[in-house]
C-alpha cells in the first residue's frame, strides 16, 4: 500500500512538472483506479498603459504585454488606457491511473480565459468562454498530447505578473506533440504552423502547408547551484497558397538556465537564436521567412532572429520579493525584401514587488516599459503600471 501511495504521488509529480503557474493539487477524488486531483487559481489583474504613438488595437495586447504590439507611428499621439480583468485565471484536472502491474498513466486537462475572443461586452456581464491550455497524458517515456513545446524551458521564465514577462526572449508555445524523455534527454515531434511576410510590405499570411512535422530536442544538466537547458529545433516553412508554392528549412538553438543562491534568490535567463524562427520567440513578432517576389516564381528567404533575456528574483524576506527583468528581440530583415515597416528590434524591462501574504494568497505591483523600433527608423514606446491579485486553491 505505502509503494502504491508513493508511486502515485510520483505520478502526479511528474504530469505537474510539465505546467507551469498553477496551484498545487491539493484536492482529489477517485473513480475506479484512478485519482484525480483538482486546483487552480483565481487572478485579477489592472493594469494603466501609456503609450506614446497610438492605442494599442488588439484585446491581447491591452491584456498582457506582446512586444508586436507596441504602437509604432510618424503621427500617432499617445494614449493612456486603464483595464481589469480576471481572464488568467485557471482551472486544471489531473489524474494517475494505477494500471496493476506497479506502473501508474498520468493525465492533465487545463483551462483558462486569457486568449479567448469568443466573450461579451465589457458593458455587461464580461463573459469570456475557457480555452485549452494543457490536455495530454503521460506513460513511461512517453507524453503525448497539447501541452509546452520541447524547445521551451519552464524554469527560465521570470516571477512576473504580466502573463509571459519576458515575452520579446521567451520561446512560449503549447501545442500537440509526441515527446520521449529518457533521462536529461527528450526529443518530440510537434504540430507545424509558420507565418510568411509578402513581399514588400513584410504583411502576414499563416501557412499551415507542411508536409512533416516541427522536431525539437531537449538536454537538461544541473550543477550544485545552478541548472540549464540546451534546446534544438529544426522545422520546414513551406506555403502553398494557388499562387506561391515553395519550402525553405528553419532552425533554432537556445541555451537557457537558472542559477540559485545560498538565500533562496536567483538569476534566470534565455538566449535564442535561429534561422526563421517566427513563431517560437516573441510571441510571433517576427515571421518566418519573408517571400521574394510577388510571382508564382517567388522564393521563401528564412528571417534571422536573436533573442535575450535575463531576470534577477531577490526575496527580502519571508513575505517580500522582487524581480528585475531585462528582455530583448533583434531579426536580422532583408529590407529590400521585407520594406522598412517590419519589426527591427524590441526590449523591454521590468521591476516588481510582490507581497505573499500566507501559502495561498499573493498581491503585487509591476513596473514595465517597452519599445518597439520599425526598419524604417520609426520607434514606439510602452509605459504599463500592473497591480495583481492572486489566489491559489
Amino acid at each position: 500500500m505505502r509503494q502504491s501511495k508513493t508511486l502515485n504521488t510520483l505520478a502526479v509529480a511528474v504530469a505537474l512538472a510539465l505546467t507551469t503557474g498553477a496551484a498545487h493539487a491539493n484536492n482529489g477524488f477517485k473513480v475506479g483506479d484512478t485519482e484525480v486531483t483538482y486546483g487552480g487559481f483565481i487572478k485579477l489583474d489592472m493594469m494603466y498603459t501609456d503609450t506614446s504613438d497610438g492605442e494599442i488595437g488588439n484585446f491581447v495586447g491591452r491584456d498582457f504585454y506582446v512586444p508586436a504590439l507596441t504602437p509604432v507611428s510618424a503621427t500617432g499621439k499617445s494614449a493612456a488606457r486603464f483595464d481589469a480583468h480576471a481572464r488568467q485565471s485557471r482551472f486544471f484536472f489531473g489524474t494517475a491511473t494505477d494500471l496493476g502491474n506497479g506502473e501508474k498513466m498520468v493525465g492533465r486537462l487545463e483551462f483558462d480565459m486569457m486568449t479567448s475572443s469568443n466573450g461579451n461586452d465589457e458593458r455587461t456581464t464580461n463573459g469570456y468562454s475557457p480555452v485549452i491550455r494543457h490536455a495530454f497524458v503521460t506513460y513511461k517515456n512517453w507524453t503525448v498530447g497539447q501541452t509546452w513545446s520541447n524547445f521551451m524551458d519552464l524554469q527560465s521564465l521570470p516571477d512576473t505578473l504580466d502573463f509571459v514577462g519576458n515575452a520579446d526572449a521567451a520561446v512560449f508555445i503549447r501545442q500537440a506533440q509526441v515527446r520521449y524523455t529518457s533521462g536529461n534527454f527528450s526529443i518530440a515531434v510537434e504540430n507545424p504552423e509558420s507565418t510568411v511576410g509578402q513581399f514588400g510590405t513584410g504583411a502576414r499570411i499563416t501557412t499551415d502547408d507542411n508536409a512533416t512535422p516541427d522536431l525539437t530536442v531537449g538536454y537538461n544538466f544541473k550543477t550544485e547551484s545552478a541548472s540549464f537547458r540546451l534546446g534544438g529545433l529544426l522545422r520546414q516553412i513551406a506555403i502553398d497558397d494557388g499562387t506561391f508554392d515553395d519550402t525553405v528549412t528553419s532552425y533554432g538553438v537556445s541555451f537557457s538556465g537558472k542559477f540559485n543562491f545560498a538565500n533562496k534568490n536567483d538569476i534566470r535567463f534565455t538566449l535564442n537564436h535561429g534561422k526563421g524562427l517566427g513563431r517560437y520567440v516573441g510571441l510571433n513578432t517576427i515571421n518566418g521567412a519573408i517571400l521574394t517576389g510577388t510571382t508564382n516564381a517567388a522564393k521563401l528567404e528564412a528571417i534571422d532572429v536573436t533573442t535575450f533575456s535575463v531576470a534577477y528574483r531577490h526575496l527580502w524576506n519571508d513575505k517580500w520579493r522582487s524581480t528585475f527583468l531585462y528582455s530583448m528581440l533583434s531579426a536580422d530583415n532583408d529590407i529590400n525584401l521585407t520594406g522598412g515597416g517590419v519589426t527591427k528590434s524590441t526590449h523591454s524591462y521590468s521591476a516588481n514587488a510582490l507581497y505573499q501574504f500566507n501559502p495561498k494568497f499573493m498581491m503585487g505591483i509591476e513596473y514595465k516599459f517597452a519599445n518597439r523600433e520599425i526598419e524604417n527608423g520609426l520607434d514606439g514606446d510602452m509605459h504599463r503600471i500592473q497591480f495583481s491579485a492572486k489566489y491559489d486553491f
